[in-house]
């Protein structure tokens, strides 16, 4: 068995030696965690010697897990990265590094020779990166940052009023954005901004992305079993601390291949392309017919034009569920309902708009959907 070390990551610098450590030295496995007076209960003494970080998360269905990758899938997903890339450059660390896509950033660096720059004390904002834009714009290397969507519109939004934000933004060779859906009204923008996107793909489960601009990277394969995606390949995480169940469940053998079974429903193009139709559990049966809350929210975000509109499903005491929308805008029902009407049918059109002030947000970033679906029954009596 191996000592399993919990890191105090609410300074994301803190987590580059000891995962060098673990990486490179067989030293304990790293547990990143976001620092509290409880930074060590409930975790663990050891682990498996296989495992060299355990990443813990709820997702967005809020079941907790804990997900152990061992150093060989860690660092085949930093050397695809890099290929992916050109090669290795400068880091600019935006993402928690108790997430598997702001962890990712620190191996990067740590196979590159380099330390990613941080943020720090200062959280996220675009006041900060402003403030660290002189020290990055110094390296000749490529710069290189990882964001969530509500991040890039963040940047987005306040670019105009801060050239220094913009001017260093453009300088990015690539700014990897995943972690959920991405708007194409966002895409769109920071392609008119002058900014290299790379979309990505992937969970702790895949070391993180591990679908760029919907290709496979590395030696990832990805199939669609019955609409389901499944995901194959060296970055592969060795299961669940734990809980064998679900890693009987989650991780399969076909053949000598080792296959990854997502919670995310999706299909591959006749070109290869991996598209996310949403996730499995984001389907609802209203009227005894079964609506994709995904397609929905694309449909009313191509719409309108905004990024800011979020889909979730509600009981109902006639049609048994509906969807409804949530945003931090005003917006016009009888617009969404026909646009809805058009590309989806009668069937999927919302139910109703919840405005909320702000759209509630996990530690990651990502969009918190199991409140906003909260916000969403509590406003129909």
């Amino acid at each position: 068995m191996r000592e399993l070390r919990v890191i105090d990551v609410s300074d994301p610098r803190a987590l580059a030696e000891p995962l060098n450590d673990a990486l490179f030295n067989n030293g304990p496995a790293v547990l990143p965690r976001p620092g509290g007076a409880k930074l060590t209960a409930t975790a663990p003494m050891e682990v498996e010697d296989s495992i060299a970080l355990v990443i813990e998360t709820s997702g967005t269905t809020g079941a907790p897990k804990r997900v152990a990758l061992g150093a060989p899938a860690l660092l085949a997903s930093a050397e695809a990265a890099h290929q992916e890339l050109g090669g290795p450059g400068q880091w600019l660390q935006l993402l928690p590094a108790h997430y598997i896509a702001g962890v990712q950033v620190v191996t990067r660096s740590l196979v590159a020779g380099t330390t990613a720059i941080a943020l720090h004390p200062e959280p996220f904002s675009t006041v900060a990166m402003t403030a660290v834009a002189d020290e990055l714009l110094g390296h000749s290397a490529p710069l290189y940052t990882s964001v969530v969507p509500a991040q890039l519109q963040r940047i987005l939004d306040d670019a105009p009023g801060n050239s220094g934000l913009d001017e260093l933004m453009r300088r990015f060779s690539a700014i990897l954005v995943g972690g959920q859906s991405i708007p194409e009204t966002l895409v769109s923008r920071a392609a008119d901004a002058g900014y290299r996107l790379i979309r990505t793909y992937g969970s702790s489960e895949t070391a993180g992305g591990c679908v760029w601009n919907q290709r496979p990277i590395g030696d990832t394969r990805v199939r669609d079993i019955e609409g389901r995606l499944a995901i194959s390949g060296s970055l592969l995480a060795w299961g669940y601390v734990g809980d064998a169940e679900r890693t009987a469940r989650s991780f399969v053998m076909d053949g000598d291949d080792r296959w990854y079974l997502t919670d995310d429903a999706g299909h591959l193009t006749d070109d290869g392309l991996v598209v996310v139709d949403g996730r499995l559990d984001d389907v609802i049966v209203s009227g005894g017919v079964k609506i994709a809350l995904a397609a929905v929210e694309k449909t009313i975000q191509r719409e309108l034009g905004v990024a800011d509109v979020f889909v979730v499903g509600a009981p109902h005491s006639e049609w048994g569920h509906v969807p409804v929308v949530v945003s931090t805008q005003v917006l016009d029902l009888v617009r969404i309902r026909l646009a809805v009407q058009r590309a989806l049918g009668v069937e999927a059109r919302p139910d109703r708009v919840v405005q909320v002030a702000s759209i509630p947000l996990l530690g990651s970033g990502k969009p918190d959907r199991l409140a906003m679906t909260s916000r969403a029954e509590s406003s129909h009596a």
